[in-house]
């Protein structure tokens, strides 16, 4: 592909992929290597929000009743804020603020037994909604009380997780959602005004539908709603084997097809026309062992993602950050196909520099020139104390969801200096041969438990490779099956030393 750029292109390109990230429940954040995984990401590319389930779960035994009362109807509720301090203050710590997700149901308050994963989180509706709602406005109005009401009412509130789904919701009902998002709402906005609250969270399959009787109601019924949220997933369900799931990948052209009715429906409604709406978790496949999450394959496929999901949607928060995380019990292995950026041992995968390299397109960002299927080339302009000249960075990819082993050739022409050498050419690429942890650990034995030197050797085995080259105004890539590739054209002059030249030896 032969692509040339005037520098007069602007292309529509919304840079939201740091708005959110997800994680696991709220109490693995009590865990170091939760702590560790996080501050790593926090440093290399830097969320604003982050969300997960469990807020209200038992093990972070915010909601209680005193356990010598627990077997009476009438046993008075408590609240204990000792764990939901602690993780608070560690994402203040790692400056990432909560985006808090309303679930799932203490048992002190839940109408029913049925849960949902290893960690057996609640997902019955309240038995009491009065107590229900007392203990919204209690956990608000503590985190305000602790953080400051200005801070706190910038953290976006959802109510609940895919209620669409019979295993996240009891029976999927419906009606019973709306009237928990109904008292839900109302309490977050009786405690402040300013919380921006939403929903319906709901993930695929019934999406549609349920989106479009969200609105209805909210639209009769006059509950607050100030964003709409739904999920994202871009696999088919998956074929198990062992600990394990291999879904087949949507085609890359048609990895939104099932988010293109989204907008419309919203916009349908005059009261939410332009709404925001955040997509609160996404990835390739829902699933927590799905090998797809650790290859080169996947970070292609989401920088291809990436480059468009901002048209429409505010926020797009991929699920998660790392592997610390339980949903189908304790992993066996450090790569087992977690969601996370990160495996466990502080290894990035591969999509973990798809979302570092989009991050650098931020950095003296002026606009987006050129957006193909292949590619994002944004233009960029230097402080005035470096000189404020332009330059162009830009990520390629090649998604090869068949696996076919064929590269693709990219030629770009930039408007900058066309003389050999007055321009230096900065790469930094991951592909199947040069930043490939899962390989490396494949190769090595597949060791379930790796040793202090093998897990150095994962790290080292996880970083691009970084080249430069002196050129003229060209960037011309060739980028095998499932590469990731940032680049930097800029013009820069080499200003020597007295008497140095560069390779010299006598």
């Amino acid at each position: 592909m032969d692509y040339k750029v005037t520098g007069k292109e602007e292309v529509l390109f919304n840079n939201n992929a740091f708005y959110c990230i997800g994680t696991g429940r709220m109490g693995l954040a009590l865990q170091k290597a939760y702590f560790e995984q996080l501050k790593l990401v926090q440093e290399k590319i830097g969320f604003e929000h982050i969300r997960g389930h469990g807020l209200f779960s038992d093990d972070m035994a915010i909601c209680r009743t005193d356990p010598f009362l627990k077997d009476k109807e009438d046993a008075p509720i408590e609240y204990c804020w000792t764990y939901l301090d602690m993780v608070m203050d560690s994402y203040k710590e790692l400056k990432i603020r909560p985006f808090l997700e309303l679930g799932f149901m203490p048992k002190a308050i839940a109408s029913g037994d049925q849960t949902i994963f290893y960690w057996k989180g609640n997902v019955t509706p309240p038995k009491d909604y009065t107590k229900w709602a007392d203990l919204v406005k209690a956990t608000l109005n503590h985190l305000i009380e602790r953080y400051g009401r200005d801070e706190v009412v910038t953290w976006p509130v959802e109510c609940w997780n895919e209620p669409n789904l019979p295993g996240f919701w009891k029976g999927a009902d419906m009606q019973e959602y709306f009237k928990l998002y109904d008292v839900t709402s109302r309490a977050v906005k009786s405690v402040d005004e300013r919380f921006r609250v939403g929903g319906p969270a709901v993930c695929g399959g019934t999406d549609k539908e349920w989106i479009t009787a969200f609105l209805e109601h909210v639209e009769k019924e006059g509950c607050p709603l100030d964003f709409v949220s739904r999920h994202h997933y871009t696999t088919a369900n998956p074929t198990p084997d062992g600990h394990y799931g291999y879904p087949k990948l949507h085609d890359k052209a048609l990895c939104f097809e099932q988010l293109d009715s989204t907008r419309g429906i919203v916009d349908s409604f005059a009261f939410s026309k332009d709404m925001p709406i955040h997509v609160t978790e996404f990835n390739t496949s829902y699933i927590p062992n799905a090998p797809v999450h650790d290859m080169n394959l996947n970070a292609a496929y989401i920088a291809n993602m990436l480059s468009t999901f901002g048209d429409n949607h505010a926020s797009y928060s991929y699920w998660t950050f790392g592997d610390i995380f339980e949903e189908f019990g304790v992993p066996y292995t450090p790569f087992h196909g977690g969601f996370g950026l990160v495996a466990n041992g502080l290894i990035e995968k591969p999509t973990f520099w798809s979302f570092a390299f989009y991050k650098k397109l931020t950095k003296d960002y002026v606009k987006c020139v050129l957006k193909t299927p292949e590619c994002i080339v944004v233009q960029c302009r230097q402080p005035a104390e470096k000189g404020g000249a332009t330059y162009y960075k830009g990520i390629a990819w090649n998604v090869d969801t068949e696996m076919s082993g064929k590269s693709i050739d990219l030629n770009l022409e930039l408007p900058l200096p066309s003389d050999d050498a007055a321009n230096v050419l900065m790469t930094e690429l991951v592909d199947e041969d040069v930043c490939n942890p899962l390989k490396v650990w494949h190769d090595l034995g597949e060791h379930a438990n790796p040793d202090a030197d093998e897990i150095e050797l994962l790290r080292t085995a996880a970083k691009p490779l970084v080249e430069t080259k002196r050129c003229g105004n060209k960037v011309s890539l060739t980028l095998k099956e499932n590469a990731v590739c940032y680049f930097e054209l800029r013009n820069e002059a080499i200003k020597s030393d007295r008497g140095y030249t560069y390779g010299r030896l006598e």
